[in-house]
């Protein structure tokens, strides 16, 4: 989508149409996981719905005005979920969610992407860190589950978001511009 607001009916016919996409690539998402997923691993409600919200903010990340940009914030975004994955399923698999190891684990999570030269992935490895961690706090029934359904749900919703870009910036944005 264009940077700024739109100046005339083009830019706002474009704008409505690149929205319809990454919403109708949203929906995709959280039905895949919700609905289509769910039956091939068995979890609560409360993680279907939290592994729906998890891949659709995957998918929203992903979204940028360039298949280019696109393409590398579904690395950045994959590269930060797998570090934090491999931390929280390694933590979990030993030890119960406690207070003093969140911010531990966070920090650790930053530390290794910059330490591994992506700096810039520091933050969204944090806040995944954060959020599993989180998860298993209010539910620690199988605590070690929860980085392997988030990372799943991240993989959905990163293959959709990079598809929907593609549609979106490769196929639809393209005809418009002739049309106009």
């Amino acid at each position: 989508m264009p940077h700024g607001r739109p100046t005339g009916w083009a830019e706002v016919r474009s704008a409505v149409i690149d929205c319809t996409v990454l919403a109708v690539a949203y929906l995709i998402t959280y039905l895949l996981v919700t609905r289509l997923l769910s039956r091939l691993y068995f979890v609560s409600k409360a993680d279907d719905l939290l592994g729906g919200m998890w891949a659709m903010i995957a998918t929203v990340f992903v979204n940028r005005d360039s298949y280019q940009q696109s393409l590398a914030a579904a690395a950045s975004r994959m590269a930060a979920t797998s570090i934090s994955f491999v931390i929280c399923f390694v933590y979990l698999l030993f030890l119960p969610f406690h207070t003093w190891a969140l911010p531990v684990l966070i920090g650790i999570s930053a530390l290794a992407v910059t330490l591994l030269g992506r700096p810039q992935d520091a933050i969204t490895a944090a806040i995944t860190t954060a959020v599993v961690m989180v998860v298993v706090a209010v539910s620690p029934a199988q605590a070690w589950q929860q980085p392997i359904l988030r990372f799943a749900d991240t993989v959905i919703g990163v293959a959709v978001g990079i598809t929907a870009a593609w549609i979106g910036l490769r196929v639809i944005r393209p005809r418009i511009e002739r049309s106009s």
